[in-house]
């Protein structure tokens, strides 16, 4: 006993590093904050240009084979971005309309950078809409024009050709497309940020119970967020930043920094409550040993949980895309900013403001006006939510495991089995927007509903018989409705248009694309399209699937196993995060593919999900996912280790039980506090008006609240209570090094142990 005693106490004194980091963040904390006020001012001015320098980003790596037939093509055939024009609800063949078209078109030439102009009366097979009422006028802008002369000569464009003469005259364009969802991502941001703010405060002053308590959560995830504007400014010279890579890790950096606010201040609440019934009013509470008590504790599940979700955007990289790639660096780069500020810069202002921290339950203006609006002036603080459901599953761990795995497996069927993946493109705009009507009309009334040609290159002389044989095997494919080979292309090579049946990136399409690529010919060809991207995007993420997954299985098991000293619970905690991801992609094929109350949330449902939302929620919703575990699991882990030296089999299974329901009762409130402020921010998504942002808002706030509910209060607890002791088991060489150089987990604060909760009834 002498020895494994000393053994403890060499463990607590090499785990001193977060007690050390409390105490400096109280005898520093002035320094600490000026430090971080100069870190937003910067942040302010040079973070604030990073909008200037917003770009958009490919999906695909270049290597892909129809980013290589897309480049081939612009080689072959070079084509400038496409302004169109829609002119409708009138005769096509007015004299009036003829000339004013004819009009447009001088002055249309006469703009700089405009290579060529295109309508029903200057060039061949101009196009008449199926209503014979409308008609279109192209204009093609010259190759290679610096994003700012491009965006002059469309603007330039557009008022002149709204000046032709005619009832309606709708302007378009992929690029005006593009410009559109980057203006429309910034307005949603600003409008959903802002709003989400003011309810995440009110939330905060309700939860904390005072108006600068809930101040302190916001002013460190504004902080936070001004930071993280001046990491993505250093890192858009190196990378693109898309619009919407900035409103995710934005809104990610505010909600982990509050989640981790929340976290230290109810820590340092039950520290302060515990030094003060100690002291019995003879002694004074030292603020400085109370904040290094709270970080020796939530400290250490802050920087855990960072690192956890820190992983989880290293995850995202593997997937290797240009889109995600960009996501996942300025995602890491979020999450290391909220990290640090919650290992610094929060532990300062509870420093500062500590005296203006109410002890829960305390009689504040807010618990009193709270009290106005029920019918009993003093409520009785329960256990909470967590607790409650908790308790109901240790006492049927076995019927509430086997239910709430098949309730998820049930939810995630739709996607399992039904989800349809498409990129995003015009559709994802709202359709009171320009360039939404024009892709609607162009659509309809021009391309007759028919699909976006797949589009295949042969570097072959056309007069040859190889590719005469390659043109009819094309033609015989079950899923092409026409085959067209384009005109003028120079040199030996040709370019032909494939329109497949149904719509564009659906079954046919992509089967069709498959077909071409399987078929046995000599000559070398590429196949792109927007079908083609849409399987090259999904090879991709298929086959960087499992090399994302073992990252981060293998960095997880790790971290897990540093925090509990276990091997089980990392396997457990990566099972249930899938689980809670599954169902959560299911429920989005629901509302946003089938459009099952879609109306209510403001979508209209385009029969598919943006094919990145999958992608993103994998990596977003394992990383918040892994957050609470985190803090519930560092709290479990520190009651089991005040039980855990009973001897008897019996005793260690009643101590297990205990353990996790006085872990999860004691932050529960926590984990319930974070997980609604965490859902407000993410609300703040559905506030904007493109589809892919709200499918984002829509899935994280389905999964945050299915895996605080569901998955911790139940399941967990359900599936802790089965395995008993074995929650903590790993082999005894990896246990004797966790209690070695990682202190085994066991709690620092010298505060008394309180009484365990009542034994649990492990059977109904």
């Amino acid at each position: 006993m002498c020895a494994e005693g000393d053994e403890r106490a060499s463990a607590r004194g090499r785990s001193t590093m977060f007690p050390v980091l409390g105490r400096a963040m109280w005898r520093w904390r002035w320094p600490v904050l000026i430090g971080w006020l100069g870190l937003v001012l910067a942040g302010a001015t040079l973070g604030g240009q990073v909008f200037d320098r917003l770009s958009s980003t490919d999906n695909l790596r270049p290597d892909a084979e129809s980013e290589q037939a897309e480049r081939r093509v612009d080689e072959l055939l070079p084509e400038g971005p496409i302004v169109v024009a829609v002119v409708r609800d009138r005769d096509p063949y007015d004299p009036a309309l003829v000339a004013s078209v004819g009009q447009v078109r001088d002055e249309l030439l006469a703009v700089p950078g405009v290579k060529a102009v295109e309508d029903l009366y200057n060039a061949a097979g101009g196009r008449i809409g199926a209503d014979n009422r409308s008609t279109l006028v192209q204009v093609e802008l010259a190759e290679g024009l610096a994003p700012e002369q491009r965006e002059r000569a469309e603007d330039r464009v557009s008022v002149l050709l709204r000046q032709i003469d005619a009832p309606e005259v709708l302007v378009g364009g992929e690029k005006l497309a593009e410009r559109a969802f980057a203006e429309q991502a910034i307005e949603d941001a600003a409008v959903g940020e802002s709003i989400a703010l003011g309810v995440l405060l009110i939330a905060l002053v309700v939860i904390l119970g005072g108006l600068l308590a809930g101040l302190l959560p916001m002013l460190a995830a504004l902080a936070a967020v001004a930071v993280t504007l001046l990491g993505l400014y250093g890192l858009s010279t190196v990378t693109g930043i898309s619009e919407f890579t900035l409103n995710v890790v934005t809104l990610l950096g505010i909600g982990l920094t509050v989640d981790y606010a929340l976290l230290l201040v109810a820590r340092f609440r039950e520290e302060r409550a515990a030094a003060v019934a100690a002291a019995r009013g003879d002694g004074v509470v030292d603020p400085g040993i109370l904040l290094a008590r709270t970080m020796a504790t939530a400290g250490r599940a802050v920087l855990v949980s960072g690192l956890a979700v820190a992983v989880a955007m290293i995850g995202l990289y593997a997937f290797a895309e240009p889109l995600l790639s960009a996501m996942a660096l300025g995602g890491a780069v979020a999450v290391l900013l909220s990290t640090l500020a919650g290992l610094t810069l929060l532990p300062a202002l509870i420093a500062v403001a500590h005296r203006h921290i109410p002890a829960p339950g305390s009689d504040t203006w807010v618990r009193r006006a709270l009290a106005a609006t029920r019918r009993r002036k003093n409520p009785v603080d329960g256990p909470g939510l967590l607790g409650r459901l908790a308790g109901y599953a240790q006492r049927k761990p076995g019927p509430v495991a086997f239910t709430v795995t098949a309730g998820l497996l049930l939810l995630s069927l739709p996607f399992l089995f039904g989800a349809n993946l498409a990129n995003s493109d015009a559709r994802a705009l709202p359709r009171s927007m320009e360039a939404r009507q024009v892709h609607d009309v162009l659509l309809r009334d021009f391309e007759a509903g028919r699909a976006a040609p797949v589009t295949v290159v042969v570097e072959a002389d056309p007069a040859s018989a190889e590719v005469r044989d390659l043109m009819n095997q094309l033609n015989v494919l079950p899923q092409v409705i026409r085959m067209q080979p384009r005109p003028d292309v120079p040199g030996a090579a040709v370019v032909i248009d494939l329109t497949p049946k149904g719509s564009t990136g659906g079954p046919e399409s992509r089967e069709l694309v498959r077909a071409v690529r399987a078929l046995e010919q000599p000559l070398p060809l590429l196949v792109g399209g927007p079908a083609a991207e849409l399987v090259d995007y999904r090879s991709s993420v298929s086959a960087r699937l499992p090399f994302a997954v073992l990252v981060l299985l293998l960095v997880t098991t790790v971290l897990l196993f540093a925090l509990t000293g276990s091997l089980v619970i990392p396997v457990k905690a990566l099972v249930m995060n899938a689980l809670t991801l599954l169902a959560t992609l299911g429920v989005l094929v629901v509302v946003f593919q089938w459009g099952v109350g879609s109306a209510l949330l403001g979508v209209e449902s385009w029969g598919a999900i943006d094919l990145t939302t999958p992608v993103l929620l994998f990596v977003f919703v394992f990383g918040l996912s892994m957050d609470y575990e985190v803090f519930l699991l560092a709290r479990i882990r520190e009651e089991w280790d005040r039980w855990s030296d009973l001897r008897t089999p019996a005793a260690r299974i009643r101590a297990s039980q205990r353990a996790v329901l006085a872990g999860i009762t004691r932050t529960g409130p926590v984990v319930t506090a974070a997980a609604v402020c965490i859902t407000i921010v993410f609300l703040g998504f559905l506030l904007g008006d493109l589809t892919a942002v709200k499918e984002i808002g829509f899935g994280m706030a389905v999964a945050v609240l299915l895996d605080v509910t569901v998955v911790r209060g139940l399941l967990l607890p359900a599936v802790m209570s089965l395995l008993g002791k074995w929650n903590w088991w790993a082999p005894g060489p990896l246990r004797r090094l966790h209690r070695r150089f990682l202190g085994g987990g066991r709690p620092t604060t010298p505060a008394p142990v309180p009484t365990p909760p009542e034994p649990v009834r492990a059977g109904p």
